[in-house]
């Protein structure tokens, strides 16, 4: 009976033993391989799984992906012990590789898209953006003196910062002027807003108060139809003249909220100063727009950047050199440089040092953490500044990415974003 307790102990323990170290393979490959991957038609990205049991990989369509230089011909590929892998495709496409032990125990499943070797024009001059907002922004509520009363009439609609108001009385508003009429017209009686928030499109009443200040109704909002800034510009294809430039979203500097695009664009402009960055005090490059010297219409704002067309002979006004671009597996830890114009004048480049990559975002704008060690740049700015979002990230000799954000308690560490992210955004 002991001999038999002794030996259901030790099979236990033997159990225990081969979960755990099937766990830490599991992790260790999960982590290696991330979610999505794009790959450059003829290039061969490696990846090291160090993995502990033979890995079968499946692919959803055959002789597309290459493992270790052979085509996914039969049902899937075997890897032995700790077998590097390397991944290329000769033919651009879209697969789906799903990840095995054994061919049994899943591990992961991985989207791979295969681009067509790729040039884009690297930029780094410094443009002007405008943006006309779909909609009106709430950026604030506020009480109306009435009568030596304090009255707030939108207090209990519903209506709060960051909402857009997209109708007034069933009319499709295109800005603060039309709605500014509406309230003036309606003689204190209630008026009818249709609004956008994070819970989907909303209907509320509210009833102007005639203010003592200036005889005029008033709902008590603040809002906003309209915004501009100075950013750079990071890439455009030659031949299609679509643009990518910032790297993050405008969002609206009171409530935070992103900016939906009715109209936009972005201009010429001309640097007049920096305020250099210290810690606890982003800096800022201080611009004008240059008027009438448009370059492009921006056609999407989204949370990785702003996209859009250049104008018809808007090129030959824009500085720029011509690189092969470069995807996140191709990206090492080490130095680089960027693209960014502090002075107005021309166009730089900059020694920085890529001290991290993310594998598994690819989606968002803080992709990798980059340090400035460019002395004339410290000197001159005191590391990232608020308007160099969007300098062009160099490694290599390829274009990989894109500064976006600054580390607030540290200025010359900042963030950057996959250039692959930004193009899969410009539609390129």
């Amino acid at each position: 009976m002991r001999k038999l307790t002794f030996l259901g102990r030790a099979l236990l323990v033997i159990l225990v033993f081969i979960f755990v170290v099937i766990g830490v393979s599991y992790v260790k490959v999960f982590l290696a391989v991330p979610d999505e991957i794009v790959l450059i038609e003829g290039e061969e990205y490696p990846y090291d799984l160090d993995n502990l049991f033979p890995i079968s990989i499946t692919a959803d369509k055959r002789d597309l992906l290459k493992i270790n230089g052979k085509c996914i011909e039969a049902s899937y590929n075997h890897l032995g012990l700790s077998e590097p892998v390397s991944i290329s495709s000769d033919k651009g496409g879209r697969a789906v590789l799903d990840l095995r032990f054994f061919g049994v125990l899943p591990v992961k499943k991985v989207n791979v898209d295969i681009v067509s070797s790729k040039q884009v024009v690297a930029c780094g001059n410094t443009v002007g953006v405008k943006l006309l907002l779909q909609g009106i922004l709430v950026i604030g509520i506020s009480d109306v003196d009435s009568n030596g009363q304090k009255i707030v009439p939108a207090k209990n609609s519903g209506i709060k910062p960051g909402n857009v108001i997209t109708r007034i009385n069933d009319k499709c508003v295109g800005g603060i002027e039309e709605l500014v009429a509406e309230i003036k017209n309606s003689g204190g009686k209630p008026i009818k807003i249709d609004y956008n928030s994070s819970n989907g499109s909303t209907t509320a009443m509210v009833s102007p108060v005639k203010s003592s200040d200036d005889s005029q109704y008033h709902i008590g909002l603040w809002v906003r139809d309209s915004t501009a800034g100075i950013g750079t510009l990071t890439f455009y294809d030659a031949n299609t003249g679509r643009f990518g430039a910032l790297g993050h979203g405008i969002t609206d500097i009171d409530t935070g909220t992103l900016m939906s695009v009715k109209t936009g664009e972005i201009t010429e402009s001309n640097i007049l100063g920096v305020k250099v960055g210290r810690s606890g005090d982003p800096g800022e490059l201080k611009g004008i727009f240059t008027d009438g010297h448009k370059l492009g219409t921006i056609q999407t704002n989204s949370e990785i950047g702003i996209y859009g067309r250049l104008d018809k002979g808007a090129m030959d006004r824009i500085p720029g050199k011509l690189y092969p671009v470069g995807v996140r597996s191709s990206i090492t830890e080490g130095p680089a440089t960027i693209l960014s114009n502090i002075d107005g004048r021309k166009i730089e480049e900059y020694s920085i040092q890529i001290q991290k990559v993310s594998r598994q975002n690819i989606n968002g704008s803080k992709g990798m953490i980059i340090k400035i060690t460019d002395k004339r740049l410290l000197d001159s700015t005191g590391g990232i500044v608020q308007g160099m979002s969007g300098s062009p990230i160099i490694q290599n000799g390829r274009i990989v990415g894109a500064v976006t954000h600054v580390l607030v308690n540290d200025p010359s560490r900042g963030y950057g974003i996959f250039i692959e992210t930004m193009l899969k955004n410009a539609a390129i």
